[in-house]
């Protein structure tokens, strides 16, 4: 692979076109700010992070955490394009705005919920009611189902031709769109283990012209697989920072763990030199948040420096696609174990707390059941109460497919669509629970 064919400003949907566009924006700016403006990104706001929303305390949605990981996307995009600010490669400048862009998308195809709704849709299907529609289906469409993932979702999201839309979806330069397929190969081509994977297939089509224009390579020991653009690299390592980092802050103001807790987890990534500069620091400020807001930052500018670094270091190895692991794996020994135990302390303190038992069980639950009501509907159409349940999906959603894979898919658009506020009041509504307010 090279930089030269990687980074490219033809959008997808717009090929024909390709020559004629004009804009005072560069061509990533403009997918940013399309992104930005989108219905899909506000929806956002109302999709759990890892905390139960609203509360009386404000944490990470789905929409702070992307927008933070754009920032720091960018930080590394431009670390990335200074360190070859004197070779003569077409958009090598840019790369902060690409990378930025995909992080503001990253997470645009999570259902509500978090995590524990992509594995309510998953086992619906795998162990559950949907069960049935194994021999219904290819073994590509099976899979894509059971192994129902949000970063494929996502890159439905942005590509997919919905009822009354133009084709292209977001219609996003192939550069961006390549930079967010963290597992760019198809479900039944996933480990079962991990079940990732980047593209369904109904989508499949399009990620192959994109990988070819792109001059993205296959992995030389599993042609069924593509290598990763550079650029997702970056984005993977913009989102690990983010997440890992900025829970531990969320948990520490819902006391989930101490200011001494915080504060030690985050002093680990520092040496003895830069550490005493730091508690200097820490001294003219009494305010305990803005101390632990300015060891976050510390933190993040580490990682990102280290992660950098990482790219540069490796960069030969990813162009050739032979490069495994993420950045955050390849950081100094020292910052490696700094960032495990705060992963530690973020599964055993954070993950398993009551707060995020008590919301996973019921949006598994929500979800679960608004997939049974709306599968049934779509392959039943005729019923009466399918037709009631019908008639509340937004005419963008193609529940009229002529496949059953098709129909399926316009249901899985529609529910991962939704926030999480929305799907509980759905969920009470069609259940009774909430009929006194309708």
């Amino acid at each position: 692979m090279n930089w030269q064919q990687l980074l490219s400003p033809m959008r997808l949907g717009m090929e024909d076109f390709h020559d004629r566009e004009r804009d005072n924006r560069n061509q990533f700016q403009r997918d940013y700010d399309r992104l930005i403006f989108s219905a899909p990104f506000r929806r956002l706001q109302n999709k759990t992070q890892v905390f139960p929303l609203p509360g009386s305390i404000f944490v990470h949605n789905r929409l702070t955490h992307s927008l933070e990981v754009a920032s720091v996307g960018r930080s590394l995009g431009v670390n990335i394009a200074q360190a070859h600010r004197n070779e003569q490669v077409n958009y090598f400048d840019e790369i902060g705005a690409i990378v930025s862009a995909a992080c503001l998308a990253h997470d645009l195809g999570n259902p509500p919920f978090g995590h524990s709704g992509e594995e309510a849709i998953a086992t619906y299907f795998s162990e559950g009611d949907g069960i049935f529609l194994k021999d219904k289906l290819t073994e590509t469409e099976w899979a894509d189902f059971t192994r129902f993932d949000g970063n494929a979702n996502a890159f439905r999201l942005l590509t997919h031709q919905f009822n009354g839309r133009r084709p292209g979806g977001f219609v996003l330069t192939y550069s961006t769109l390549a930079s967010i397929v963290k597992y760019p190969y198809a479900s039944v081509h996933s480990d079962k283990k991990k079940q990732k994977f980047g593209f369904f297939d109904s989508e499949r089509s399009d990620y192959e012209k994109i990988a070819v224009e792109l001059g993205i390579s296959r992995q030389k020991n599993n042609p069924d697989r593509f290598a990763r653009h550079p650029l997702v690299y970056l984005v993977e390592a913009a989102d690990d920072i983010c997440y890992q980092v900025m829970d531990i802050e969320d948990a520490h103001k819902l006391k989930i763990v101490t200011t001494d807790e915080t504060k030690e987890m985050y002093f680990r990534f520092f040496d003895e030199k830069r550490l005493k500069r730091i508690r200097e620091t820490l001294s003219l400020v009494s305010d305990v948040n803005e101390q632990i807001a300015y060891l976050r930052s510390s933190v993040i500018g580490q990682l990102v420096n280290e992660c950098s670094s990482a790219f540069l270091n490796n960069e030969e190895a990813i162009l050739n696609g032979d490069y495994e692991g993420s950045l955050i794996k390849h950081v100094s020994v020292h910052t490696s174990e700094a960032y495990k135990n705060c992963s530690e302390v973020a599964v055993n303190k954070i993950y398993k707390s009551q707060e995020v038992l008590d919301i996973e069980l019921a949006g598994y639950r929500i979800i679960y059941q608004l997939m049974e009501f709306f599968v049934n509907a779509v392959l039943h159409p005729e019923k009466t109460y399918s037709k009631l349940l019908l008639d509340r999906v937004p005419a963008q959603y193609d529940i009229k497919n002529p496949t059953t894979y098709g129909k399926v898919q316009a249901v899985l658009d529609y529910i991962s669509g939704m926030t999480d506020v929305y799907a509980l009041d759905l969920y009470k509504k069609i259940t009774g629970i909430n009929i006194s307010s309708i």
